[in-house]
């Protein structure tokens, strides 16, 4: 069945193309809302600018023939027809909130590739069997309300509906009161289906820029474990105390530094180990520090690496506080299970890449992504493109726009192949 389902004389699917400047117009115009005076955008969930990027999203999508509908926790979803409605839509999306010092691209693009999509499909008059949908999901940044990647979270069932509206923010605003301040608190549904979801984004690191590679095809997203440490010691006078009597709990979280560190190499290429916040008390110049809490952030492909990396660890704390004569507390605070994606539309995304004549590479998400939680419910890959230096969650965040349009490209005929074989395998 040919996928132009229309008698407008549009052309065939194949030859299709996204309009690249567009898409880069409307990254642009889209960043003007909370725009840095460093040229990033600092626009956090659910306040003002927030709603005013949604109202200009729900006009674009609505100016296409999109139907739009907002569920409970302010989720977007901008629906285009397919000739079978009774099929559940091939998704695309990913979130328009930023960090407090966000760029221009991180979540942006991939609602906005998402809509160039359905642009092109209704310029050019090519309906699909089933429908299409462009999602923006609430709260995947987690800067102004926890827990992060709220709204998926919520649709995929990671977090209930009534626990998530119940948090809130510094200031003491719930969730459900700042999605009925900005007007995008919907009625409460079940999830409906999904029939398969692409998520197109900047890869947020350096590895295909190091590459000159465009297209990442992203395997899966790394599974993480996050620790707080507490290191145990005794304070005193750094003057009198000789080394060797001393109970430096700083001395001894160095070297717990180094070993993460360590654990994370033993794991390579995919393994990553950080250290991101230290606290020092008392933190005098003259007292030697009596304790120490650090952080530790584990992160592996699979769960067996995972499990490795967390025995190491806690073996080493133990192994340490034995010999230091000191008590190390260990408590894991955040535990994310490695997700694969669905190999079948891994390898359209390859194959999309391959047919445009794109450069690609198999790549893996360090970070977490909406796309984390789809993949529990619905069939799910990811779509990366470079990002200048690797740098995000930065307000210099850049990407070129060639960039873009080529991943915008590569995320056309990915849905595109998914509508119809969806169409081709429920007749």
């Amino acid at each position: 069945m040919d996928m132009r389902e229309s008698t407008s004389g549009a052309p065939a699917s194949a030859a299709l193309r996204v309009n690249g400047a567009r898409l880069w117009d409307s990254l642009m115009q889209l960043a003007r809302i909370g725009a840095t005076e460093k040229g990033g955008v600092c626009r956090l969930a659910l306040t003002e600018l927030d709603r005013q990027a949604r109202d200009l999203f729900v006009a674009w999508a609505k100016e296409i023939g999109c139907a739009v509908r907002i569920d409970a926790i302010g989720n977007i979803f901008a629906r285009r027809a397919g000739t079978r409605d009774d099929l559940p839509p091939v998704t695309t999306g990913s979130h328009i909130d930023t960090q407090p010092t966000g760029g221009k691209f991180d979540g942006n693009y991939g609602v906005l590739a998402g809509l160039e999509v359905l642009r092109t499909l209704a310029e050019a008059g090519v309906m699909t069997p089933a429908p299409l949908e462009v999602a923006v999901w609430t709260n995947e940044e987690g800067s102004r309300f926890v827990p992060v990647m709220m709204g998926s979270g919520v649709f995929a069932g990671a977090f209930t509906l009534d626990h998530v509206l119940a948090q809130r923010d510094r200031e003491g605003v719930s969730v459900r009161d700042a999605l009925e301040a900005i007007g995008y608190a919907g009625p409460s549904a079940a999830p409906h289906p999904v029939g398969a979801y692409f998520e197109a984004h900047i890869e947020q690191g350096p590895v295909l820029e190091a590459h000159d590679t465009t297209i990442g095809v992203v395997q899966g997203a790394l599974g993480q474990r996050w620790y707080d440490v507490s290191v145990h010691g005794m304070e005193a006078h750094a003057g009198p105390t000789p080394m060797e009597l001393r109970r430096d709990a700083l001395l001894v979280a160095a070297e717990l530094i180094m070993t993460v560190n360590r654990i994370a190499r033993d794991h390579a290429p995919h393994g990553r180990g950080t250290v991101g916040w230290v606290d020092v008390h008392p933190n005098s110049r003259n007292v030697i520090p009596g304790r120490v809490t650090l952080t530790v952030d584990l992160r592996a492909p699979d769960d067996t690496a995972l499990t490795a990396m967390d025995s190491t660890l806690r073996a080493a704390c133990a192994a340490a506080g034995a010999k230091a004569g000191m008590r190390i507390d260990v408590e894991q605070v955040v535990y994310f299970a490695p997700q694969p994606f669905d190999p079948a539309l891994v390898e359209a995304v390859r194959a999309g890449a391959a047919a445009l004549g794109l450069s690609a590479m198999d790549v893996i998400s360090g970070a977490g992504h909406d796309a984390v939680y789809l993949a529990r419910v619905a069939p799910a890959a990811m779509i990366f493109v470079p990002c200048k230096d690797g740098i995000s969650h930065n307000e210099i965040e850049d990407a070129r726009p060639e960039h873009l349009e080529a991943g915008c490209n590569v995320l056309l005929h990915a849905m595109l192949n998914a509508a119809q074989a969806m169409g081709s395998t429920t007749r």
